[in-house]
């Protein structure tokens, strides 16, 4: 088999709600990961997009300074909503709760095998919870 070039790179998809908070703090944490492990994340399609996203919002401002301390950047990240066309490129869908799984498990079929709960992946049970207009302790938490 004759994969493309774009076919043999892992490509990951964080999803969150608004794509502010949750997934952009994921994409960093996780290219973090993937340095410390001797991985090169360049090698790697690692984005974010959310359920219900306004588009081209900055991620926000407790995320880039929660992020800024642990010297990770997430200035120029956008939000965007999924999309069908959005999905299709990804190996790996990971969703902050069970219920943004669903929604897309139920829009954009078929997608079986392919998205799951970041806790699912992580052999735990639960949400990652948004910690949108909490005190900055649930940012941290997230």
């Amino acid at each position: 088999m004759n994969w493309s070039a774009e076919e043999r790179i892992p490509a990951v998809l964080f999803v969150c709600t608004a794509n502010i908070c949750r997934s952009p703090m994921a994409v960093a944490l996780f290219r973090a990961i993937l340095a410390e492990n001797g991985y090169d994340p360049r090698f790697w399609r690692i984005e974010s997009a959310g359920t219900w996203a306004p588009r081209g919002k900055p991620a926000a401002v407790e995320v880039v300074a929660l992020l800024a301390a642990r010297g990770l950047n997430v200035k120029a990240h956008r939000s965007r909503s999924v999309s069908a066309e959005l999905l299709s490129g990804f190996h790996l869908i990971l969703t902050m709760e069970a219920g943004q799984k669903e929604a897309l498990q139920v829009e954009f079929r078929p997608l079986e095998g392919k998205v799951f709960t970041l806790a699912e992946m992580a052999g735990e049970n639960g949400a990652v919870e948004d910690p949108t207009g909490g005190p900055p302790e649930a940012y941290a938490q997230a």
